[in-house]
């Protein structure tokens, strides 16, 4: 609960910037919520993928320490606006998030900032891998899931990048939902047993890729990745690192650690949260969380008194 906090926080404060235009503004606002609630948090909390590098951030930086210091030692993963542009835009599927997980569990991906990711729910263990073509994923999926390959439904962000691959999933007899942003939520609804999706697929950030493999935790699903530089002086320091550039990540060494919390609240409205919602005199959010140990999903519907907050 004190995680949903920080998150409904980021939420709250972002929502005078929905449609504004204006995403960094978004971002600092909810930086600065889900800053100010995770210093009351009583754990260790070492940030691991954070504003960071390329935001130039200057709160839940990269190796910045959170919570009272009191407590567990936990790699924690932050997000304040998965989404700062569909924010600004007032588009749907805009997120707030944070993942948890035991002490050194989380990956290191040592400044590479994108990677190839395939995920699906539980079926597609030992059925999909990530060097196979998308067609034949996509029909392995389908035999494992007992349905017929035109009713499956694969997410891919747009992106030019994504182009060919968005026709190869179309040659193979399914369909395809197109994400504006937001491959977090992409991944977890793919995991989903109630959800219309069933696999997301194509290159995201691999900050995203992590938390994703921690929510997956409290869903047995299927992740599969691989680290894909952008220039060569990224190329260069993952080498340096010691990566393996052919190396296909699976969700244990994305987070070695079973005992995850992944949290997240709706800023815009989604598939897999709502979003803030001002009922007369009553800020209404709603939040999931997963637990990785335990393997349950808890949705919270929370009441908050608006002049609080104004």
């Amino acid at each position: 609960m004190e995680l949903v906090r920080a998150t409904e926080a980021a939420a709250i404060r972002a929502v005078p910037f929905i449609g504004r235009g204006d995403k960094n503004a978004a971002d600092g606002a909810a930086v600065d919520a889900m800053r100010k609630f995770l210093g009351t948090v009583d754990f260790d909390g070492l940030v691991v993928i954070g504003e960071g590098e390329k935001d130039d951030a200057p709160m839940l930086y990269n190796g910045e320490h959170v919570g009272t210091g009191q407590g567990q030692a936990c790699d924690i993963a932050v997000d304040p606006i998965d989404g700062t542009s569909l924010t600004a835009a007032g588009r749907q599927n805009a997120l707030s998030m944070i993942a948890v997980a035991d002490r050194g569990s989380m990956y290191d991906p040592s400044a590479v900032f994108y990677m190839d990711k395939i995920v699906t729910g539980h079926e597609g263990h030992g059925v999909v891998d990530l060097r196979k073509p998308i067609g034949e994923n996509i029909r392995a999926l389908a035999k494992a899931m007992k349905k017929d390959v035109a009713d499956l439904v694969v997410a891919v962000l747009d992106r030019p990048r994504h182009a060919q691959l968005i026709e190869e999933i179309r040659e193979a007899g399914a369909g395809t939902r197109l994400l504006l942003d937001g491959d977090v939520a992409g991944g977890i609804n793919a995991a989903r047993y109630d959800a219309r999706i069933d696999m997301c697929v194509g290159r995201g950030g691999t900050p995203e890729g992590i938390i994703t493999a921690c929510a997956l935790k409290g869903l047995g699903g299927f992740i599969q990745a691989r680290l894909a530089p952008q220039n060569d002086d990224e190329r260069q320091k993952a080498i340096d690192a010691g990566h393996d550039l052919e190396r296909i990540l699976e969700i244990d060494d994305l987070v070695t650690s079973d005992n995850t919390y992944f949290v997240a609240t709706g800023v815009t409205d989604g598939q897999l949260v709502g979003g803030v919602r001002k009922k007369g005199p009553i800020i209404r959010t709603e939040s999931i969380v997963l637990r990785g140990r335990s393997g349950t999903i808890r949705r919270v519907v929370a009441d908050h008194l608006a002049e609080k907050w104004l």
